[in-house]
């Protein structure tokens, strides 16, 4: 294999994994907060702004994946 197909292979492992991952993080972080606000209503203000912050991290990770993929890619 040479150079340049193992950029290619390495970069779609990336984006990949990179985007499935949060993907699972966020769809189980919206399951569990919707869990805790039927179980306890009174406190759905306080759920939604902690699961709103976990979102953004988990999503995070995924744009810190995609600059990885960019820079194996065209580096």
């Amino acid at each position: 294999m040479d150079e340049a197909s193992l950029k290619l292979v390495m970069t779609g492992i990336t984006i990949a994994l990179g985007g499935a991952m949060p993907a699972l993080a966020i769809g189980l972080l919206s399951a569990k907060a919707m869990e805790a606000i039927g179980r306890n209503p009174e406190s759905a203000g306080d759920i939604r702004t902690s699961m709103i912050l976990g979102l953004a991290f988990a999503e995070a990770i995924a744009i810190y994946s995609l600059v990885a993929a960019l820079i194996i890619k065209f580096v």
